[in-house]
């Protein structure tokens, strides 16, 4: 048992989590290509909304689209949601799980042999259909199987199901064949086939009538049927390919609204029996689903674009206009950044061509900057899908607040495109300027601002490096006669003090130019190619990502490498540093994010995910990491544990091998057992006890407070000052108190019971009682050991010392010997070299005291000069250790390295 605890303690060594940062939430993140539940909490006379993101799904109140709860992670991706009063629904794989209160799952159902895809709560029952064609009646609460149907797929594919209002027990059946039937699931009899019309049925919805349903084909046709007499009431036929979803008003207005693959929504009017209203565009993915309020005008929908809508009614005609939404990237991220010091607000720009801000606060401060277009008014008429001025996605940005209130503070560069962008955070749209260098076939690669938030650096994959004005626009000189770089530059950077710019560039040299009159200062060959580069401006140290997966550090000062960290096996994807410059935190396509400590020169922090970063930015107040993914829509949020707890950053050995972490919001339940055993390790390592003395032939302190041992030498003062004006008077009806005995720390003093025989006559004797401390020096004579005097002075007063002090005097009933005694106490502490202030101020005040005669008496004056011999070995010692350190400490600052 003893080897395998030790084993499991070996591989928890070798293979741990981060110990830097634990996943904190996911931002950006809404929905996904399941269509949405709807549900009204009759104790809150409110309707609340649930989406699917993953592997959990978010519930949102309707009133203001705020999330109320995010669900516990499922093991898989969430293939169908339903929910009824009580609880929710959610299939994942061949298995099925209840959750209580939006969060907690209640109950799983088992038994599918195919992956669940439909999902119908049915009073007491749970009905779900897999891929197999198996439909499964389950009873809620015991989770036992009520009912089982098998269909065979050639003939009849279920594709849809529902309950049709006021049938008991009855279920309506849709089939990719595009027949319906009716079953009475109670007593497991088929009531009635419905031949179809020849298409496949992808939505049944029931309408406000008893009796009549409406059924959305494959086809693009809508029927309104009555399934009691078996009658085709109307028929609508819908241009845009498949019917997604179906809903119907219940405010009194006869319309019906039908969903379309391509994003576009059709408004039904049931009486006329025509298209009265098109809402084209209002996402830009297949409608997900979309559901009416219950006699409200309010449409709500979703889609796979990552957005939730909710539309508003009270225009005339009967067109709907949005009201309220929440919309997140559409397409991955390519670029994330904190926009501001406060380090609430994250600009991420996404493979959508969008450029978005995201709160780590509230959704409520969330915006988005648009689309990137050359034409900004014409973009607004014709709309961003019509826009043929559109350009492609963001690769990079960069971000300066400091006029930002003024004058456009981002610029950003488009894939494959030489102009580049500038936009305004304060407007939320894109800006006023179009920068485009006068190069063709060309593309623009690196951008940075410089810190007052006036010029823009732009680098080109020509070589060329422009500066350009951000409030005007105007182009305000290059770098270099001709070009800056012989090949494509990779990264640009201005300091904090617009004093020099660095770029890299293909051609492996580094350029340090004046910023301001562009002339080249110095240059620094590579040892492989960059691929990019991040300036610390605080700091002024500059990080070089290379093609070899290495990494060097340049300090801007001293124009020199300082550092070089190796490790990564993959392409570095980003960089970005921690607010004091202290860590530098890189992605790779190794999945690995890495922690590496400049200081020290050491990596002291690792973790996989299971998608690649793309990009990284730390906060500027250190609180959390945000990272984007591979195939990822959301931004996800690290947090920083060194700042609430106490970690060990110690560098990691050799071997380590790093865990994949979930990430944030999508992390399912961790093993008990590797929490404990995790837990067990790491206090061991938290409670390390500092040794008394580091080391024998150091000096050290005794760590008391100065109040103890500094003002020994002036006690006479502080009692002269301290002194009453007016004797104490006694307080008219004064409290019991038990008598104590004097010193630091507090204690009763025992009652003397007198004796009845107990002579009168004073004993003069008891008045010259000897102290502990004046016993111990004595004791100390015959063994040598004077740890137990040192241990009771360093528990005394300064006036308490006084008093023990002075009674070591013939004067005061003391001995020579017991005085020599106390300077070989002395000597003792100073060659074990311990509690050496303590030394120092003991001696001075014995010194004070009884100066006169340690000099009339020669065996003290013998073993003074023995204490003066040790005193100065001592501190000749000490002398040269902070000579040399201050030596060596002045070299650093003023040495070039």
């Amino acid at each position: 048992a003893g080897n395998t605890t030790d084993d499991k303690r070996k591989q928890c060594k070798n293979k741990c989590r981060s110990a830097i940062f634990s996943g904190f939430r996911a931002l950006g993140l809404y929905s996904n290509h399941l269509a949405h539940v709807l549900r009204f909490h009759k104790k809150h006379r409110e309707f609340y909304v649930l989406t699917a993101v993953g592997q959990c799904f978010h519930t949102y109140n309707v009133k203001k689209l705020g999330i109320v709860a995010v669900s516990n992670a499922l093991p898989e991706d969430i293939s169908s949601l339903a929910a009824d009063r009580m609880l929710v629904y959610a299939a994942y794989g061949k298995h099925i799980s209840a959750f209580a209160k939006n969060k907690e799952v209640v109950h799983t159902y088992t038994g599918h042999q195919g992956d669940v895809h439909l999902l119908l709560p049915f009073g007491d029952h749970l009905i779900s259909v897999d891929k197999d064609n198996v439909v499964i009646i389950w009873d809620v609460e015991s989770e036992d199987t009520y009912l089982q149907i098998s269909y065979d797929k050639a003939s009849f594919e279920v594709s849809a199901l529902m309950h049709p209002s006021t049938y008991l027990n009855k279920i309506l059946f849709g089939s990719s064949q595009g027949s319906l039937q009716l079953w009475n699931i109670k007593s497991n009899k088929l009531l009635f086939t419905f031949p179809g019309w020849a298409s496949a049925v992808t939505v049944l919805q029931q309408t406000p009538a008893v009796d009549v349903v409406g059924v959305g084909l494959a086809s693009g046709q809508i029927i309104i049927h009555n399934i009691r007499c078996n009658e085709t009431l109307m028929k609508f036929q819908q241009d845009w390919g498949p019917v997604t979803a179906l809903s119907f008003r219940t405010d009194g207005h006869p319309i019906m609204a039908s969903g379309s693959p391509i994003g576009h929504i059709g408004l039904w009017d049931l009486e006329e029996k025509k298209l009265v209203s098109q809402m084209r565009d209002a996402h830009t993915t297949a409608i997900a689903g979309l559901t009416f309020l219950q006699n409200e005008p309010l449409l709500i929908t979703n889609g796979a674009d990552n957005a939730i809508r909710v539309w508003i009614f009270d225009v005339a005609g009967g067109d709907g206009r949005l009201l309220r939404h929440r919309t997140g990237h559409s397409a991955p991220p390519t670029k994330i950044k904190h926009n501001d010091q406060s380090g609430l607000n994250i600009l991420s720009a996404g493979q959508d061509g969008t450029l978005q801000s995201f709160s780590t606060v509230h959704e409520r401060f969330n915006k988005s900057l648009g689309h990137g277009t050359l034409n900004k008014t014409r973009a607004k008429k014709k709309g961003v899908t019509h826009d043929t001025a559109k350009l492609p996605a963001i690769t990079t940005f960069a971000s300066e607040t400091a006029r930002q209130s003024d004058w456009d503070g981002i610029i950003a560069c488009h894939r494959g495109f030489l102009v580049t962008t500038t936009w305004s955070y304060q407007k939320g749209s894109i800006g006023a300027h179009k920068l485009e260098p006068e190069l063709w076939s060309y593309v623009v690669q690196a951008v940075d601002i410089t810190s007052c938030g006036n010029f823009a650096v732009i680098a080109l994959s020509s070589g060329h490096i422009d500066v350009y004005n951000m409030q005007s626009g105007f182009h305000r000189g290059h770098y270099g006669k001709d070009k800056a770089h012989a090949g494509p530059v990779r990264g640009v950077s201005v300091d904090a003090l617009n004093q020099l710019t660095v770029s890299v560039g293909a051609d492996r040299l580094l350029k340090i130019w004046r910023f301001k009159s562009k002339e080249l200062l110095h240059t620094h060959s590579l040892p492989a190619a960059p691929a990019s580069s991040l300036l610390h401006r605080d700091s002024g140290m500059l990080a070089i990502a290379l093609d070899d997966f290495t990494i060097q550090i340049l300090d801007m000062e001293t124009r020199r490498a300082v550092r070089r960290f190796s490790g990564h096996r993959g392409q570095i994807n980003d960089m970005t540093f921690s607010p004091d410059g202290r860590w530098l935190i890189t992605a790779s396509m190794d999945c690995a994010i890495r922690t590496w400590d400049l200081p020290s020169g050491s990596l002291v922090d690792c973790f996989l995910v299971d998608a690649a970063a793309v990009s990284l930015s730390m906060s500027p107040t250190g609180n959390f990491l945000a990272s984007s993914h591979v195939d990822g829509l959301g931004i996800y949020l690290w947090s920083n544990n060194t700042l609430c707890s106490m970690v060990s950053l110690r560098p990691l050995s050799a071997d380590y091998e790093p865990t994949v972490i979930m990430l944030p919001g999508t992390c399912p339940s961790k093993d008990t057992e590797e929490e404990e055993v995790l837990d067990a390790d790491s206090s061991e390592m938290l409670e390390y006890i500092s040794p008394a003395q580091l080391d024998e032939h150091l000096v050290t302190l005794s760590l008391l407070p100065d109040s103890r041992w500094k003002n020994l030498l002036h006690l006479d003062i502080i009692k002269k000052k301290n002194k009453p004006k007016e004797p104490p008077k006694l307080p008219k009806a004064a409290p019991f108190f038990i008598p104590t005995i004097p010193g630091l720390v507090p204690q009763f003093a025992l009652p003397t019971t007198p004796s009845e025989d107990q002579s009168k006559v004073v004993n003069l004797g008891v008045l010259a009682q000897k102290s502990t401390f004046y016993l111990q020096l004595e004791n100390a004579l015959d063994n040598n050991s004077y740890e137990e005097p040192v241990k009771l002075l360093r528990e005394l007063g300064p006036s308490a010392i006084e008093t023990e002090l002075r009674a070591l005097s013939p004067d005061m009933g003391g001995e020579v010997r017991v005085m020599q005694s106390f300077l070989k106490m002395i000597s003792s502490i100073l060659q074990s070299k311990r509690d050496f202030d303590l030394a120092q101020a003991y001696l001075a005040l014995f010194l004070k005291l009884h100066l006169r005669f340690i000099a009339d008496q020669p065996e003290l004056m013998e073993e003074a000069e023995s204490v003066s011999a040790h005193l100065e070995e001592t501190w000749m010692s000490m002398q040269t250790l902070l000579n040399q350190n201050i030596c060596l400490l002045s070299y650093i600052k003023s040495a070039l390295l």
